[in-house]
């Protein structure tokens, strides 16, 4: 969490400026390859991490619902609500109970296509609660380039993970 470092936003890499004054503190996108973190003099590690991150989900709070209106009246679904949660295994989730789609936090990082992808293949699991012969053909007719967008998002790291030796 210091100047230089590289971090990504829908799938383009960014390079951290990190501003440190007692002005306000949040995070701006000053040009297609620099983004910028104010924080305060004293801001540790965790406090920048923290506000980066939440930046992250409020841009995914923004993106997410122009798809699900789009994706939910093609497949004819409605979800109750969504969220916004770190995984460590899987890009989302659906329930479908509570029909409540779950996206993982680190999707702001990959592409926007990435995410429709994530977001169209949890409102899917609405008509289809298994990954069978019926949901693939959902998936076929709907977003026929599915496949390599899903082969597109596994080839990436779920997240960061710092290795202890």
């Amino acid at each position: 969490m210091v100047s230089g470092e590289s971090h990504y936003f829908l799938g383009r890499r960014y390079r951290l400026r990190v501003v440190t004054d007692d002005g306000p503190v949040g995070v701006v996108m000053r040009s297609k390859t620099i983004l910028e973190l104010h924080v305060r003099p004293r801001a540790d590690v965790a406090t920048r991490r923290k506000f980066l991150m939440n930046w992250y989900r409020q841009q995914l709070r923004e993106m997410i619902p122009p798809l699900l209106t789009k994706w939910q009246e093609r497949l004819g679904v409605r979800v109750s609500d969504f969220g916004i949660r770190k995984m460590k295994t899987k890009w989302g989730t659906c329930t479908v109970e509570a029909r409540r789609i779950w996206i993982n936090l680190e999707m702001a990082k990959k592409s926007a296509d990435s995410l429709e992808y994530v977001v169209m293949h949890e409102l899917a699991h609405l008509r289809v609660r298994h990954h069978d012969d019926r949901f693939i053909a959902i998936m076929d007719k709907h977003l026929p380039r599915w496949r390599s967008l899903r082969e597109e998002l596994n080839c990436l790291p779920l997240a960061h993970e710092a290795w202890r030796e």
